[in-house]
């Protein structure tokens, strides 16, 4: 690892030798494994810095007072340099994405984003259009065990027999459940979601029916850096709030991101504070904002291209092996392998827990028309963010396909 990972070990190893320890292990997992896990990145030095920086000591519960005219701003004093910061981070990400849109960079995770772009425009009980989990998106798109799924009337669109999105049964849902919001975006879907289509088809039903035009909600949190980089079509100019990780493909510290159009600003800003969290996590902020001015540049545009050329090397090496992938390909930095037709005594858990025992970390994730339960799944999700990150090309990735080929054939 980096000499500065080297210096946070001796830093904490000073104080306590058992997290040190504890931490010296996971370095090195690390460094010696294969990551494929298509929601993990590695960060730069100077994000990890800015995470782990004075900021952390800094209380900021609400905004900085120039975000509207005449309101009070922060509930506690000596924040200057934290308005400053966050300011600055929300201008940056402006520029990340091209966007006028408004920007909370306040949620601590993605899930959190999502809460509170639902609690901005929505009530418990009303209907959300998504597409289910077992077909690519996320828990909180609807799972029954989450608070999406429990607070919310949840429906959902269909794929095809190839597993690409049904752009007519979604006009279908929208003409019979009439949702409030219409949500797109995906955890474990290959393919390019068509944001333009899906804003035309809400338009044209609404139209039809003579119906008030539900909210259109996109969670990017997989593809927001292949968006930045023009490697996916941007949802920018057509939903009205769009949220994001800034970890996964942003390579950027764990948090979260809301962007809205900006008569949505008020409604999202106190969505996120007060109503769902408390205190921002400024060190947070610092590395969201130094991620977002590694976004801007050439190199990381260049990198992104990088990503998704393995991801489709890897994943024709897999389709030449024999394996079923689901939508027969990909388009972006993630790939699913359906274990069900060409392994059907295999399970996702089953090749997660074996690679584990190689130094090759992928998971285990369901796929269109499961039989089995997530905990156990009949797929795993591949993704080639991470080890691109460590400069790995197509070859590398050609590799790893018929090394875990040889490990699959074993089982």
């Amino acid at each position: 690892m980096s000499k500065y990972n080297d210096y946070i070990y001796d830093t904490i190893a000073s104080v306590s030798p058992r997290v040190a320890e504890i931490l010296g292990n996971e370095m090195n997992r690390q460094e010696e494994n294969c990551e494929l896990i298509a929601s993990e990145n590695f960060v730069s030095d100077a994000i990890l810095a800015a995470v782990g920086s004075c900021f952390t000591n800094k209380y900021a519960e609400g905004y900085p007072t120039s975000r509207y005219s005449g309101r009070e701003g922060r509930y506690y004093g000596g924040t200057q340099n934290v308005d400053e910061l966050e300011e600055y981070c929300c201008n940056k990400w402006r520029e990340v994405f091209n966007t006028d849109y408004h920007v909370n960079v306040q949620p601590h995770s993605g899930s959190q984003a999502n809460f509170a772009a639902y609690m901005s425009v929505l009530n418990p009980g009303d209907t959300i259009l998504s597409m289910s989990l077992e077909n690519g998106a996320h828990l909180t798109h609807g799972s029954s065990v989450n608070f999406s799924g429990k607070l919310f009337n949840m429906v959902f669109y269909d794929v095809d027999k190839n597993g690409t999105i049904d752009y007519f049964n979604l006009a279908q849902k929208i003409a019979i459940y009439n949702p409030k919001l219409i949500l797109a975006g995906a955890s474990a879907y290959p393919r390019i979601i068509d944001f333009k289509k899906i804003r035309n088809l809400i338009d044209g039903v609404s139209d039809k029916y003579y119906r008030p035009r539900p909210y259109f909600m996109v969670d990017m949190a997989h593809i927001a850096g292949l968006v930045a980089a023009g490697d996916h079509p941007s949802p920018f100019g057509l939903a009205d709030i769009i949220t994001t990780t800034t970890h996964k493909t942003l390579r950027g510290p764990r948090g979260g991101l809301i962007f809205c159009k900006p008569e949505l600003a008020k409604k999202v800003d106190g969505a996120v504070f007060p109503f769902a969290q408390g205190g921002p996590l400024e060190h947070v902020i610092a590395g969201k904002a130094i991620a977002a001015e590694e976004a801007c540049t050439p190199a990381y545009k260049e990198y992104i291209h990088q990503v998704v050329r393995n991801s489709k090397a890897m994943c024709d090496k897999f389709i030449e092996l024999g394996y079923d992938i689901t939508t027969g390909g990909t388009d972006n930095h993630l790939f699913l392998i359906d274990f069900s037709k060409t392994h059907p005594n295999l399970t996702g858990k089953m090749v997660q827990d074996e690679l584990d025992k190689h130094n090759i970390t992928l998971n285990k994730n369901c796929v269109p028309n499961e039989k089995r339960s997530p905990v156990q799944a009949s797929g795993v999700r591949i993704g080639t963010a991470a080890m691109t990150t460590k400069g790995y090309k197509e070859q590398y990735f050609i590799d790893k396909a018929i090394e875990i080929d040889n490990i699959i054939s074993h089982l």
